[in-house]
């Protein structure tokens, strides 16, 4: 464990892999709280800061466009300099910035620490689960993608509760702050417990990394300006800018022979529907996660505590199931396992569409602890499937590519439910409307995401 490389078809030893494991935990967990508990925070940083609304949404975009724009490239990097050195390059970018974020007195340093943020936290979402694939036993690799789905979902259930907790006692700098001294211990635990791994002997693509942070960045911009109304020839304008350069991008990966985009890996079967799973479920469950509140607040009449009750239940399902599908995946096949799950979320979210306004709580969380019993039964042997499909020398690349696909699918359910509710009027009856499109969509996504998933099985 001290800088020595291992094997990775043995892991490590059970003591080593539980300090590992509880290293990157805290470090998954800061980061996905660093994605949510600002959405809770931006009223009150737009008053303390003296800025509109519409402005202070850059708290978050600016985050998400930076970990967009820097998985690929910290993913490769992985595999060039090791998986160890990128994620605690990661893990000290992102604590540095918190501090950076919590210590800002206006919104242009707010973004520009929230960008460091989200560089830092790329950096470590980018080799997490390639970290996961040195650590475990080839045959327990579906145990440790369990524990880590089950660390995101329980971060994303307690985001709104931890932001809630510290904003009652404190004012929103210390939503930043709280991640200062997680992420110092992270750095420590990390140094002395988690494994060096062998490197690669290809070459960074600084072309390469210029070239999906441009396109990458602009797409996001542009979708973004679609679904919130930004000027519709400003928004189409980056999109299609985004796309070409994008498509640059991709042409230029087809030559290399360790692309930073792994069109190579795409060309594996199991890897190429892994992937296409991943994007159609979590554009279903970000349509979800975000045309229900309006439509449990504003056609149902529920308040802000009720709505972030009543969206409980699937988190804290997934935080149950996840582990235990990722004990099943060491056993059954990633196909039947995926298939199966999404056919349930795909009848949980018919039966969300059949939920009438002001309907009572407990009838709307069994639907939504249904849609949780899916997901959670696809997500860990997909992710499993994910990193066993790659090469073991590419398993940065591997890693990298499942948080972008995760990222390709929420972003495109958020361009899609806000276009969605801009189609369909203001007023009560346009809310309900775009809510049950968006909801609707969503279902489509997730049978694809099953047909892929069963797809699996012929091969």
């Amino acid at each position: 464990m001290d800088g020595t490389t291992i094997d990775a078809a043995d892991g490590v030893s059970a003591p080593d892999r539980n300090r590992a494991m509880v290293t990157l935990s805290i470090a998954i967990c800061i980061s996905v709280l660093g994605s949510v508990i600002a959405n809770i925070a931006l009223p009150a940083i737009a008053e303390s800061l003296a800025i509109t609304p519409a402005q202070s949404v850059w708290v978050v975009n600016s985050y998400q466009v930076a970990v967009t724009v820097s998985l690929l490239p910290f993913s490769s990097l992985g595999d060039i300099y090791g998986y160890k050195r990128i994620y605690l390059i990661g893990l000290a970018i992102f604590t540095a910035a918190s501090l950076a974020c919590g210590l800002a007195g206006s919104l242009p340093l707010l973004v520009a620490a929230r960008i460091l943020q989200g560089i830092g936290a790329a950096g470590i979402m980018s080799v997490n689960m390639a970290l996961v694939r040195y650590i475990y036993p080839r045959a327990q690799l579906g145990r440790g993608v369990g524990t880590t789905a089950m660390v995101v979902a329980t971060s994303s259930a307690a985001g709104p509760s931890v932001a809630a907790a510290i904003l009652a006692v404190a004012p929103w700098q210390y939503l930043f702050i709280f991640n200062v001294p997680l992420g110092i211990l992270a750095i420590v635990l990390a140094l002395r417990s988690l494994p060096a791994t062998p490197l690669s002997a290809h070459r960074f693509d600084i072309a390469s990394a210029a070239l999906n942070a441009v396109g990458f960045g602009l797409i996001f911009i542009g979708a973004d300006g679609l679904g919130h109304n930004r000027g519709l020839g400003l928004s189409i304008a980056e999109l299609a800018i985004g796309l070409a350069i994008f498509t640059l991008f991709v042409r230029r990966q087809l030559s290399l022979s360790a692309p930073m985009l792994p069109v190579d890996l795409l060309r594996i079967p199991a890897f190429a529907l892994s992937a296409i799973t991943s994007i159609c479920s979590y554009a279903c469950q970000t349509l979800a996660y975000l045309a229900l509140p309006f439509y449990f607040q504003y056609v149902g009449g529920q308040s802000q505590v009720e709505t972030g009750l009543l969206m409980t239940p699937w988190p804290a399902v997934v935080m149950i199931v996840a582990p235990i599908a990722g004990r099943l995946s060491d056993r059954y096949p990633a196909g039947l396992l995926c298939g199966t799950g999404l056919a349930i979320l795909s009848a949980g979210m018919l039966l969300l569409m059949q939920v009438s306004p002001g309907a009572h709580w407990g009838n709307v969380m069994w639907r939504m602890a249904i849609c949780g019993i899916g997901f959670g039964l696809f997500q860990s042997p997909n992710n499993r499937e994910f990193m066993a499909a790659a090469p073991h020398a590419r398993s940065g690349a591997g890693s990298g590519m499942m948080s972008t696909s995760r990222l390709v699918g929420q972003t495109l359910g958020g361009l899609i439910v806000a276009m969605a509710f801009a189609s369909s009027g203001t007023g009560r009856a346009g809310v309900e409307h775009g809510a049950i499109i968006g909801m609707g969509i969503g279902v489509g996504f997730s049978a694809v995401a099953m047909a892929a998933s069963f797809w699996r099985l012929r091969r």
